[in-house]
């Protein structure tokens, strides 16, 4: 019988925490693991990227022994078994944004699950791609609170791509559109379910 594992994962060093909890199958590839935290979270894939399992690390494509082995040829459920163990993924080398991942539970009702990949709940906003990392994006939020701050209009407009955007569009470091994220990875199950077992 396939297994499902609950994962919650949580960007370090965060306060408020941004977070999700959400289910894959146990034995979903780390290359299409990596699809999924980037979908939950709302990253858009735009930089390098390295799973941590203790002193094992697995990235993409590793050029040399040092950077760890290839993700694609590795099974979650090899590396990951028992209930409260942890790993990290780290995006974005350059902004660092460092992610801890926990295994809550290793035997998930498939009953309870629309698709077998599903994002359960979650908190806060994904910070902006390129923003400089968790301290400058905190500066970031301080000033959109701001409307008097000198660098309000200009980073409303970066944020935002233009000044001129509806109220339900502005970023919101507090919004978290869950049922938006389900969408997507519902068309991501789509896109990979003719490969599923080969894959996941």
């Amino acid at each position: 019988m396939e297994k499902f594992y609950l994962l919650k994962i949580t960007l370090t060093e965060m306060s408020p925490c941004i977070w999700r909890r959400f289910v894959v199958p146990s034995h979903i590839s780390l290359d299409r693991l990596h699809d999924v935290i980037q979908i939950v979270m709302g990253w858009n894939d735009s930089h390098l990227h390295q799973f941590a399992f203790g002193i094992k690390r697995f990235t993409e494509m590793p050029e040399e022994p040092e950077d760890g082995k290839e993700e694609g040829k590795v099974k979650l459920d090899a590396l990951l078994k028992r209930k409260g163990s942890k790993f990290t993924y780290l995006y974005d080398f350059g902004d660092g944004w460092e992610h801890e991942i926990i295994l809550e539970n290793s035997h998930y009702s498939p009953e309870e699950l629309p698709t077998p990949i599903f994002c359960v709940e979650g908190q806060r906003a994904c910070p902006p791609e390129n923003c400089g990392g968790i301290y400058s994006y905190m500066e970031l939020i301080d000033i959109l609170k701001a409307p008097s701050h000198k660098d309000y209009q200009a980073m409303f407009k970066w944020v935002n791509g233009k000044s001129d955007i509806s109220s339900d569009k502005i970023f919101s470091p507090e919004k978290f559109n869950i049922e938006e994220v389900n969408n997507m990875l519902a068309s991501y199950y789509r896109w990979s379910r003719d490969r599923y077992l080969s894959l996941f």
